[in-house]
């Protein structure tokens, strides 16, 4: 088996296992299984691509650190801040990757209307989210607004890749990206504003599918000669 064959079925692996542990309680396993969803992907990731994007790269390694620190915040609010920190930095790092991972050629891509026309719904869905959540943040206001607009930007710059870089990359990293925001927007909901039973698994089932689309994607950018 090649190594990012081996590093993709690790991955599926323990995205089962955690999907297991978050239904069913399982602590162990999810400290374990959380903590290699990403890793894996960046295994997977190295081996697939001969020309590494350094943002990229980055961008994992802060996700996967976010995902450690928000095992912790159970016994410290603390962690979830942090946790929150390194979420922010890898969504910058994912904007600036995404501007490097387009071809050069900007005659195909997105004109300034259909880029405001596309970003319109992500603006619209994300205000939406923090007027409703504004009166029980307290005193996360301030962060947790800097990371919804981070986070928009993350979707946005997913979007302006259209028309320069492949068909398949495009799709995936956007849909990724979209997975990503929805992720957030139901941890947020059920943290800040109303909880839910099956609120565990639906926010790492959809943080899963996310993370997986976007460097699936990347994976199929290919540069335009």
């Amino acid at each position: 088996m090649k190594r990012p064959s081996i590093f993709l079925a690790l991955f599926v692996l323990v995205s089962i296992g955690e999907l297991l542990a978050v239904s069913r309680g399982w602590s162990e396993v999810h400290i374990l299984s959380k903590s290699l969803i990403m890793l894996s992907l960046i295994g997977y990731y190295m081996g697939a691509v001969a020309e590494r994007n350094s943002h990229f790269l980055r961008a994992m390694f802060f996700c996967w650190s976010g995902d450690v620190l928000l095992l912790k915040q159970a016994d410290d609010e603390m962690f979830f801040i942090l946790g929150l920190v390194s979420f922010l930095i890898g969504h910058l790092l994912y904007i600036l990757a995404y501007r490097e991972l387009r071809w050069t050629d900007k005659a195909s891509g997105l004109r300034m209307p259909q880029k405001l026309r596309v970003s319109f719904p992500v603006a619209l869905a994300g205000t939406g989210l923090i007027v409703v959540l504004l009166p029980t943040l307290g005193g996360l206001m301030v962060p947790v607004i800097v990371y919804a607009i981070v986070l928009m930007g993350m979707v946005m710059a997913s979007f302006f890749r259209y028309g320069r870089t492949t068909l398949a990359s495009f799709w995936l990293v956007a849909a990724g990206a979209l997975f990503f925001m929805a992720s957030d927007s139901i941890l947020a909901i059920n943290k800040f504003h109303t909880s839910f039973e099956l609120a565990g698994p639906v926010i790492m089932l959809t943080y899963i599918l996310g993370q997986y689309l976007i460097v699936e994607g990347v994976v199929r950018h290919t540069v335009a000669d």
